[in-house]
């Protein structure tokens, strides 16, 4: 699990192409840490398994045909920027929202407007994850948690200070470019529960 608050800029070595899947290279120091071989690292919202580490500081994973298809990953080449964040701890504080590294949907970007002190970003809103957006709402962008500022029926909106601009993809990216998306994972299953029709057994 993660909570959407980005620890590091990581910088892609390379993307080692091979059958239906490939291998991807991250150059960074921060979250590599105190990884071990197995650990969770998150790469732009998605939740790869670290396989190796790089001699020169970074970390290896591999990524599924599923993952390719499914996220923005497949679009990164060598010299990408990169989100990352360490799986957390149980004894850690929450700051962004639960994240679980599952990517709903890949959306792009459709506007980018300079407010002044903040700048206003337009995305897409993919069908799968328009029943999960609400204004003020949380959702994950690119890994990284943010909140709703305002729904459209075939878009959504969030305010971005300097700082999320500064440490953060969302800083680079432009009209056009894909990003990954996780709804909130409580909308998710509240969604599922009523859909089933059947009276909680704590409601007694």
């Amino acid at each position: 699990m993660f909570t959407g608050i980005v620890e590091e800029l990581g910088t892609v070595a390379r993307v080692d192409r091979a059958g239906g899947g490939a291998t991807l290279a991250v150059r960074c120091v921060t979250v590599v840490e105190d990884a071990k071989l197995g650990d969770s690292i998150a790469v732009n919202g998605v939740c790869l398994t670290v396989t190796a580490f790089l001699p020169d500081g970074g970390f290896a994973a591999d990524l599924m045909g599923e993952t390719l298809e499914r996220t923005a990953l497949g679009a990164l080449a060598s010299g990408s920027l990169v989100n990352l964040e360490r799986a957390l701890r149980a004894d850690a504080r929450l700051g962004g929202h639960i994240v679980q590294g599952h990517v709903d949907a890949v959306a792009e970007v459709r506007d980018v407007h300079d407010r002044g002190e903040w700048t206003e970003m337009v995305f897409s809103l993919p069908e799968a994850v328009a029943p999960y957006v609400v204004a003020k709402g949380s959702i994950t962008v690119d890994g990284t948690s943010l909140t709703v500022m305002r729904v459209e029926p075939d878009a959504f909106a969030v305010g971005l200070i300097p700082h999320t601009l500064e440490v953060t993809v969302l800083g680079r990216r432009a009209p056009g470019d894909p990003v990954n998306l996780e709804a909130d994972i409580l909308a998710k299953h509240v969604e599922r529960f009523l859909s089933l029709g059947r009276q909680s057994p704590y409601s007694r």
